[in-house]
């Protein structure tokens, strides 16, 4: 992570961000040229350079958004062809995700969205979850001088079992860790962002920084893609920190000798692993891990556009994920096919569901590493609810775990409420919410 400091608001920082690239940007129009999204909203007929001129003539407040930037902005999926192609070396991914708060801040803001995602969140882990193993994810454990920090983001605790997996695998390697996540230790993303309210965000973003930083550790450890992309690239220089911030897949492959010495049990199944092209790197370090457990055949990567599944990655150009999303399930019904491996949280989610849907096996690709390591995965207890298929049923079937939770909403209430805390394109997968299976 980038250890330059600025000392100022998060709201000074981004704008002297923005005069930056503006001064160092030609607008050659080269970040539009290549943009595969494009051709999947309307935006064939665009002169590129007029685009780009428009995003940043907006984001810093020198004239009106033209629907043209106004469309780039909001349908980038943030795959990131646009970084290399750049030939003054600007980083026109993040130049997107300053406007993206700019557009949401004065046109488009998303209101009450971090209230509404931790609501959610609560009642998600609440129907999961037993209270210890609720707090452990979400709970800021006490201050102490830890080597690592594994920092699970908000939304990934929605997927218990991906964040308990890898923490099986740290204790395997016997890394001296601490579990901070939940929004409680929100990246800031979701206030800037999406709220457009830069306040906020830095509050958030400088809060969470400084908790890590409490714990003296040396690599903090990254789940969330998006929180990757808003720590180590959008806020790039915002804070200084003493601390290396990284994915987890770095990590292991950084330890791969030991951890693949671990591998003794086979796991014999011919797979695809699900990738994204918008952090290659992460897709590049699960593929070289689950090549080295044994038995383990891997078939074929399926690498889909965005650097993510969801609604701030692959929906926001959704023709575009559709083509790609259909090969992969056509490929994953191949009978040599024993299951797919997903990627990330939201990417399991959605691939979760249009297995259940087509009749093809997703597991996670953390699961595959538990069982290399002669263990057993934690069992994905969202698929549990998306079996039953009826609110109430839901309901009654987590009543227990909603009381010992302390989630004391009225049934009726909670029924009506679950439809939006389970609404995500992260959990539809394009599909009718938990409808039955198709015969």
């Amino acid at each position: 992570m980038d250890t330059s400091t600025t000392s100022l608001p998060l709201e000074d920082f981004v704008g002297n961000t923005l005069d930056a690239i503006a001064s160092a940007c030609t607008r050659c129009g080269r970040c539009v040229e290549v943009c595969p999204v494009v051709p999947y909203v309307g935006l064939n007929d665009a002169k590129p350079a007029e685009v780009v001129d428009g995003v940043i003539e907006f984001s810093r407040g020198k004239a009106k958004l033209r629907d043209d930037s106004g469309t780039w902005i909001t349908k980038c999926n943030g795959c990131g062809d646009c970084i290399p192609a750049c030939p003054e070396g600007i980083n026109p991914r993040q130049l997107i995700s300053l406007a993206s708060a700019r557009v949401s801040g004065e046109k488009h803001p998303t209101p009450y969205a971090f209230r509404k995602m931790a609501r959610a969140i609560r009642i998600m882990i609440g129907m999961q979850l037993l209270p210890a193993e609720a707090a452990r994810l979400v709970r800021p454990p006490k201050k102490r001088d830890a080597d690592v920090i594994f920092y699970t983001g908000c939304n990934p605790v929605r997927t218990p079992h991906v964040l308990f997996n890898s923490m099986t695998v740290l204790d395997e390697l016997g890394i001296d860790y601490e579990v901070m996540g939940g929004t409680a230790s929100c990246c800031g993303i979701v206030h800037s962002k999406w709220e457009g309210d830069l306040k906020a965000g830095g509050r958030f973003t400088e809060g969470t920084l400084q908790r890590f930083g409490d714990f003296k550790p040396q690599k903090v450890l990254n789940w969330c893609p998006s929180c990757q992309i808003h720590l180590t690239e959008t806020m790039q220089g915002y804070r200084k920190v003493e601390f290396d911030f990284e994915h987890i897949t770095r990590f292991l492959v950084e330890h791969e000798a030991e951890l693949i010495s671990r591998f003794l049990t086979p796991v014999k199944l011919n797979v695809l692993v699900h990738t994204h092209h918008g952090m290659h790197d992460v897709g590049a370090a699960v593929l070289r891990l689950l090549k080295a457990i044994p038995g383990l055949n891997v078939i074929e990567e399926l690498m889909e556009p965005a650097y993510m599944c969801g609604a701030s990655g692959s929906e926001r150009a959704p023709e575009m994920k559709a083509g790609a999303r259909q090969h992969t399930i056509e490929r994953s019904l191949d009978p040599s096919v024993d299951a797919l491996v997903s990627l990330y949280h939201a990417c399991h989610l959605q691939l979760a569901a249009d297995g259940r849907r087509h009749g093809f096996r997703v597991i996670n690709f953390t699961d595959l590493l538990v069982r290399a390591l002669g263990g057993e995965p934690c069992p994905d207890t969202v698929e549990t609810y998306r079996l039953i298929g009826d609110w109430r049923a839901m309901v009654k079937e987590a009543a227990p775990l909603l009381k010992a939770n302390g989630i004391d909403m009225d049934p009726e209430e909670l029924a009506e409420v679950l439809p939006e805390v389970f609404s995500s394109a992260e959990f539809r997968g394009g599909l009718c919410r938990f409808a039955p299976q198709e015969k």
